[in-house]
């Protein structure tokens, strides 16, 4: 841990309930900026299930008087917002690139909403993937068809999760209350969840290239690596032929699960056996410069929803949008503004949904001017939308698919809804680890690196800006959809007909290109 105040910040959040922050954005300034400070939760109440809740918007803060040490966490109110302008005016605006190379959270300064988001989640330095993260392993693939039932692989889930942090805690020599552990159906369903992707890649390879061309397959995020390691056994024991011709190539932003997925590969005999195959990238996809002409599979498996995005809000009035800023003052707290200067890449990704779609996406606002007129005047009635967050990361990301590897055919897998996600159109759920259990917040500002920002896909809208920017088709099915159709769901089934493989997952999405 980077700070010991970090713990005590922890131990106040998770003693304390839930509860919706009242928003309060009756008035525009003369350039229609809105500040927000965002300040610390603290009601008195003790979490007694492990279960998600909706929880006050929380900053790492520091009272006025008081040491680091002896700081709280403190109710929200936007009734009477600290007036930053003038900070807001002087502070420098940086990016996330440009916070790379920083060793400490930065101060005094203001971003886009989406370089906040990038630089929690991948700051090399101090960023939630970078340095937190601990990807859960089952150990021994589950015999589900020894397991009663759902709730049977449930506990027997809950049994060795709880055998796994007692080992890593053993292993430590002490007990981490904020280890953010998470899984994946890759790891929980291995391995026929790998074995179902792999007959799907093995399967439009032997009809659309195969033999003029290689089975190459690019990976961007691959966690522990496991989803290769199915792949390729799977490939070798059923098709030698495809298996001599295939090259698998992860690419992996997080130095450190870069070299998790290296030890997994030199882990056993069998695994070793595919390291001529595999070469594992440590760089973000964002910074990928080599063109690659050859046709070549693209996975990108529970990816989108940490892309980050930018936050917008409406006029209710013109109904133009505003872009968010965060500004972070020189205790660490953060402030919301709003400008109706969009720059280049929100303004672009707008663009490109309004011509993709014709126009068809919902809209953080009433469409019906009337009832606008009516809410605007009701007492303290607010002259902004709700928010709505644009997975403008997403759009770069296939801008790079269509320069640098123009012959791809992306498979990804995400979420389209999520529970819990904070207010607003497209919002994420913010959530991170305490004790053991997980503590949802209701703002995507909070302590850089500490919490899990995943947004939803909208999977209608992001087809059509995909095929708008590629030129591609696409197919989207639901995760069940594509499990039957793939995988050998005979070997997932309790012995009571349920099967976890096709119910766990049901608010995922599969979007293929055909």
């Amino acid at each position: 841990m980077d700070s010991p105040i970090v713990a005590q910040l922890f131990r106040q959040l998770f003693r304390h309930p839930a509860c919706q922050s009242r928003r309060n954005l009756a008035t525009l300034s003369s350039c229609l900026q809105h500040g927000r400070r965002t300040h610390q939760h603290q009601h008195q109440h003790q979490h007694h299930q492990q279960r998600r809740h909706m929880a006050s918007r929380h900053t790492r803060g520091v009272k006025q008087g008081l040491p680091e040490k002896e700081s709280h966490w403190q109710q929200r109110t936007e009734l009477f917002a600290s007036d930053m302008s003038d900070e807001y005016k002087t502070y420098p605006m940086v990016t996330a690139n440009e916070l790379r190379s920083r060793r400490e959270r930065p101060r005094k300064v203001k971003m886009l909403m989406r370089d906040f988001i990038e630089d929690s989640l991948y700051n090399p330095h101090y960023g939630y993937f970078s340095k937190q993260v601990v990807i859960f392993s089952p150990g021994e693939p589950f015999d589900f068809n020894s397991l009663p039932d759902e709730p049977a692989f449930h506990a027997e889930l809950g049994r060795r999760y709880t055998e796994f942090e007692d080992e890593l805690d053993a292993k430590e020599g002490r007990v981490d209350d904020t280890r953010q552990l998470w899984h994946t159906p890759t790891e929980l369903f291995r391995p026929y969840y790998g074995e179902a992707v792999a007959r799907y890649l093995m399967s439009n390879y032997v009809m659309t290239t195969y033999p003029y061309h290689d089975l190459i397959i690019y990976e961007m995020g691959a966690g522990r690596g496991t989803l290769m390691l199915n792949i390729l056994d799977y490939i070798r024991d059923i098709e030698p032929a495809v298996y001599d011709r295939t090259k698998y190539k992860i690419i992996e932003i997080s130095p450190s699960l870069a070299a998790l997925q290296n030890s997994q590969l030199l882990a056993t005999a069998a695994s070793r056996g595919h390291a001529a195959k595999v070469e594992i990238i440590n760089k973000s996809i964002f910074d990928w410069d080599a063109r690659v002409p050859s046709p070549c599979f693209f996975l990108a498996m529970e990816v989108f929803d940490n892309f980050a995005h930018d936050v917008l809000r409406y006029d209710l009035d013109t109904e133009e949008p505003l872009q968010g800023t965060v500004l972070i003052d020189g205790h660490g707290d953060f402030y919301e503004f709003y400008e109706p200067a969009l720059d280049p890449v929100a303004a672009r990704y707008l663009r490109v949904r309004h011509a993709a779609t014709g126009g068809a996406y919902r809209v953080p606002y009433p469409t019906s001017r009337a009832v606008r007129w009516l809410r605007n005047r009701l007492p303290l009635a607010p002259n902004l939308s709700d928010a709505e967050y644009v997975p403008t990361r997403l759009l770069q990301f296939f801008d790079i698919l269509e320069k640098h590897f123009p012959a791809h055919r992306l498979v990804t897998s995400d979420f389209h809804t999520l529970p819990d996600a904070v207010r607003g159109l497209g919002s994420p759920v913010v959530q991170t680890r305490f004790r053991r259990r997980t503590v949802p917040v209701s703002t995507p500002l909070v302590h850089q690196g500490y919490f899990d920002i995943l947004f939803p896909t909208d999977f209608r809208v992001t087809e059509a800006v995909y095929r708008a920017v590629t030129g591609k088709l696409t197919r989207v099915v639901g995760h069940e959809s594509f499990m039957r159709s793939w995988a050998y769901v005979e070997d997932t089934r309790t012995r009571s007909g349920e099967n976890p493989l096709l119910s766990w997952y049901r608010n995922a999405s599969v979007m293929v290109t055909v």
